[in-house]
């Protein structure tokens, strides 16, 4: 054994998780990440279109059989998304009926600090009003913020033909992007996702909305993809557990069948823990170094490794690489230490927001907030040597 681990250290000594590196990527972090650490998802569109429905199946493991008794909102509803150090922000839900812009409801400051507005259009049911609604939420919103991402989801799909779906998404599309053009936002990119709450479908669209809202997410990529360079692994997803949103993954295109794979291996062990598992207070540590395989008729591998207790990274591989599961495990082990320093990082940017607000209300000179930024940053780069 002892032999075993020396030929891993002496073959993967150069490997690409050097402390050069991780100073790399960390310092891409400080220039990306955003100055708010918990940015509005807002989500909208016409009565009954699913919007409450989304958030329950998503956030709250509520089976989609169990949403048709759901009452309609009649309210501004506000949700703190919390889970780990990657999933912060805020998710706000508008009534179909009200009018999100109304002066009463300070629509500035709302959707100034917003990231992304999620509309959602029935697609069995008329949506031309819906439309309306949407070029018109599209430039209203526009003129307060332009940092806004506009995300359509295409929803309730699951009770049409496949032919039926792209043609809902193609007409939905040509007639916002046509009613848009007369307006002095016709630039603006909207993203157009086809859902539903009875597949896989909702969750890989809401994380690629909330991947756009991570500024670390470019960093992660890069690690991901170094992790699996090094270890023949052919598709890698870190995931939030509870939501099954998955973070980041490598820069190779994502495959719908691969990703299900991997919500249903989560699935299966959460439910397995959930029955097998300690009632006991867990060990956190124990937790974290926790890992679970799964072998298929295929002769591919799903392989679960634990990052802490919120987040994992699932694999997917071939079997004849799984045979090498210890330099798999090592390689893990650097990519789950610079995963932490990407923590460490959010932290120290966190703790400094906040001491430069705090300046701000007792009206501090505006420029240490910059003299802030990089201190903070200086620091934590010293310390890592």
């Amino acid at each position: 054994m002892l032999d075993q681990a020396s030929h891993i250290e002496q073959r993967y000594a150069g490997m690409p998780f050097s402390q050069r590196d991780v100073h790399e990527n960390i310092e891409s972090a400080a220039k990306h990440s955003a100055y708010h650490f918990k940015p509005r998802i807002i989500l909208m569109g016409s009565k009954r279109s699913g919007k409450s429905s989304i958030q329950k199946v998503i956030f709250h493991k509520m089976s989609p059989n169990e949403t048709l008794f759901l009452e309609s909102t009649t309210r501004v509803t506000q949700e703190e998304m919390s889970r780990n150090s990657f999933i912060q922000f805020q998710i706000w839900e508008y009534p179909g009926q009200m009018d999100a812009f109304d002066p009463e409801l300070d629509p500035h400051g709302m959707f100034s600090v917003c990231g992304a507005i999620i509309f959602v259009i029935d697609a069995q049911d008329d949506y031309s009003r819906a439309i309306q609604k949407l070029v018109d939420t599209v430039t209203k919103a526009s003129r307060i913020n332009l940092n806004i991402n506009f995300e359509v989801f295409v929803h309730k799909v699951d009770g049409l033909a496949d032919d039926q779906k792209v043609e809902a998404q193609r007409e939905i599309f040509q007639r916002v992007n046509d009613d848009l053009l007369d307006t002095q936002f016709s630039n603006i990119q909207l993203n157009f996702y086809l859902t539903s709450i009875y597949d896989h479908s909702i969750f890989e669209s809401f994380s690629r909305v909330v991947q756009k809202l991570i500024p670390e997410l470019l960093v992660l990529e890069n690690l991901l993809n170094i992790f699996i360079s090094n270890s023949a692994i052919e598709k890698a997803f870190l995931f939030d557990l509870s939501s099954k949103i998955y973070i980041a993954t490598d820069s190779s295109p994502v495959d719908m069948q691969s990703y299900e794979l991997c919500c249903d291996m989560i699935d299966m062990i959460t439910d397995v823990t959930v029955i097998y598992g300690n009632s006991e207070k867990f060990d956190t540590r124990k937790e974290s170094n926790s890992s679970s395989v799964i072998q298929l008729s295929n002769h591919t591998v799903l392989y679960q490794r634990q990052v802490n207790s919120y987040l994992a990274v699932v694999c997917i591989l071939r079997k004849e690489s799984f045979t090498h599961r210890g330099v798999i495990n090592f390689n893990f082990t650097c990519l789950k230490n610079a995963i932490a320093q990407v923590f460490l990082h959010r932290q120290h940017q966190v703790v400094e927001t906040t001491e430069v607000r705090s300046s701000k209300t007792v009206d501090t000179k505006r420029e240490s907030q910059p003299a802030a930024r990089s201190t903070t940053a200086t620091s934590y780069k010293d310390s890592l040597k």
